[in-house]
């Protein structure tokens, strides 16, 4: 007699494969633009921040134990970690939607997708943090919205619902679309809800968790949220096709070709009420997913937007993905096989050419001859440099102090907030160096906050300016406002293999003269 299989083996092996490949990764990857300028989160720990809430910050200090142990591979502990988790999660969905078939299948599809597996599975975001509780507030949302307000398990899971959701507003605002999702189902099919305390008492803890970023932002003149709203203010913008191009293609490739496809079909299988999935289900995730995807649709017609601000919504879509793989034919079922492991093996070609693009420079992508541009439109080279970099500065750095041509007190700066942060983590750390960042709020972001932490600056200081070939910045026009001189000091070349990818440039800028505004 044949035994069926034990899909929850399958997925404990997949669960130890993934985070053992992941966590290498995380360890073996230098840290990105985004990820260097998330930790200064966590070193300089606030209600909230410039950019974004604080829960990015408060994992990165948790899983470093407070960033005592400061390494790549540390910094993204967390990422790690529930990137374990989150395939538990997605699996028990599928479960809970049709079988534990259907739950490996959305397994395996989370697996593959570029955002589940790379951006919120190895790299440390927002969207880390986000992921975990978007995922856990969706399971609660399926257990708790279809049934009646008025049981007690249903209260306490109302309650729960509000806890955890409000931890993941802690972590990127978007997480917001998820109440809203909860409350267009409950005003269309099931308004019961509306005469429960428990509802009402679930949006207040909800609320309760804004309490910090609000404190922050009535300290900062509700500078955090200026900021987002004109990211995606459309008052002052233009149709322009190409945004809302470059926004599908951008889903396309994060949420994996194979992936997006499957989604497409298992949405209008749901429209069309062509799923083997409970009613309510179906029409749960598809409310608390949509709404967002189409929200960042329309900015896209007007303003750039970045794919991954609709991601989490595509990682709850893999999973009525998997529910409609599951309820093909047995016929069918090879073909369901080769779709599967089709999307991740595109998965391992993806990532096999990523890594070795950026620890060889594989592929010519580009074609610059500028001594100064050298590198300038390879994304790859983002996360490559920044360690060799740093050795070399620290070289630099000692000549000057030993031969006298700078001072010890000396301070790296710059006037945007990236590549000061890469620069900041691999050269200014290691050599207990403090980092100020001299411009307007809007490019030096977080800094301007840790310009007050650092203390104050005294005119005739002397300072190092780094910037490097991928994304040039001359001092000149910008910062030789506030010394008296600058000087080009070296030119550091930055190698993949035997291959010279990129160059970084210092600077030495001299006598202070113009003090910056302390927030």
């Amino acid at each position: 007699m044949k035994t069926s299989p034990n899909y929850r083996n399958y997925l404990w092996l997949l669960i130890g494969i993934s985070t053992l490949v992941r966590g290498l990764l995380a360890g073996f990857l230098e840290l990105g633009n985004d990820e260097v300028y998330y930790r200064l989160y966590a070193l300089y720990p606030d209600w909230s921040h410039f950019d974004h809430p604080p829960m990015v910050g408060w994992v990165i200090q948790l899983f470093s134990l407070n960033l005592l142990f400061d390494s790549e591979f540390f910094l993204r502990l967390a990422s790690v970690v529930f990137g374990a988790i989150n395939l538990w999660l997605v699996f028990d969905l599928g479960r809970i939607l049709r079988n534990e078939r259907a739950g490996f299948y959305a397994a395996l599809l989370f697996t593959a997708s570029i955002y589940g597996f790379v951006i919120t599975g190895i790299f440390i975001l927002p969207d880390t943090p986000q992921n975990f509780f978007w995922l856990l507030s969706l399971r609660l949302m399926l257990r708790t919205l279809p049934f009646c307000p008025h049981q007690p398990v249903s209260g306490i899971r109302m309650l729960n619902l509000g806890f955890v959701l409000g931890l993941g507003i802690l972590s990127k605002y978007t997480t917001v679309f998820l109440w809203l999702g909860a409350l267009l189902y409950i005003g269309i099919y099931n308004r019961e809800w509306f005469r429960s305390k428990w509802l009402y008492l679930s949006i207040f803890i909800s609320l309760l968790f804004t309490l910090p970023i609000i404190y922050w932002n009535l300290q900062n003149d509700f500078v955090s949220f200026r900021f987002q709203g004109e990211r995606v203010n459309l008052l002052d913008s233009s149709l322009s096709p190409n945004y809302f191009l470059t926004e599908i293609a951008g889903e396309f490739f994060y949420n994996n070709p194979v992936n997006f496809v499957l989604i497409v079909l298992a949405v209008i299988a749901g429209f069309r009420g062509k799923l083997k999935i409970g009613k309510a289900h179906n029409r749960i995730i598809l409310l608390a997913t949509l709404p967002l995807i189409f929200t960042f649709h329309i900015f896209s017609l007007f303003r750039s937007t970045l794919p991954h601000w609709s991601a989490p919504a595509y990682t709850s879509l893999v999973i009525l993905a998997a529910a409609w793989l599951d309820q093909q034919k047995v016929a069918q079922r090879f073909r369901v096989s080769a779709v599967l492991y089709g999307t991740l093996f595109l998965l391992f070609i993806i990532l096999l050419l990523g890594i070795l693009q950026v620890r060889l420079s594989l592929f010519q992508v580009d074609y610059s001859t500028a001594y100064h541009n050298l590198g300038k439109n390879d994304p790859s080279l983002d996360l490559t440099g920044f360690r060799q970099a740093g050795i070399e500065f620290a070289k630099i750095v000692e000549r000057d102090r030993d031969n006298g041509s700078m001072p010890e007190n000396a301070f790296l700066t710059g006037d945007n907030w990236f590549p000061l942060a890469n620069y900041d983590y691999y050269a200014a750390s290691p050599l207990g160096m403090k980092v100020y960042g001299l411009g307007p709020l809007e490019r030096i972001h977080k800094y301007a906050w840790i310009n007050r932490i650092n203390g104050p600056l005294t005119q005739g200081m002397d300072a190092y300016y780094l910037t490097d070939s991928r994304d040039y910045r001359s001092p000149y026009g910008s910062l030789d406002g506030y010394f008296e001189k600058v000087e080009a000091a070296d030119t550091i070349h930055i190698f993949a293999g035997k291959k010279e990818v990129k160059r970084a440039f210092v600077f030495r800028l001299r006598g202070l003269k113009k003090l910056p505004a302390m927030r």
